[in-house]
């Protein structure tokens, strides 16, 4: 069963590489990262294509704010279970 891990970001060059991490190294196979970018101006966009090694998704677009980024995500993922994971959190073992 594919599980969608949604997260949206904007400017978080500093904490995003932790959060690619805690899914790259999860056991589970099936995993989607869906990432919903607000137009960072900063590195966030390329750290995301350099350390994501599950299948991924990328919008980097202007938005309405979070939970519009956070609907997009959504809409977008195709997972049966589908959760947040934001920019600065990473998800333990």
């Amino acid at each position: 069963m594919k599980v969608s891990v949604i997260t949206v970001t904007y400017n978080s060059s500093q904490t995003i590489f932790d959060t690619i991490e805690s899914i790259n190294n999860q056991d589970y196979k099936d995993i989607e990262h869906v990432f919903v970018d607000g137009m960072s101006n900063d590195e966030t966009v390329k750290l995301i294509k350099l350390h994501t090694r599950r299948n991924f998704k990328l919008i980097s677009k202007k938005d309405k704010g979070v939970y519009d980024a956070m609907n997009t995500g959504i809409n977008i993922s195709t997972g049966k279970i589908i959760f947040i994971l934001n920019s600065d959190d990473i998800l333990c073992d």
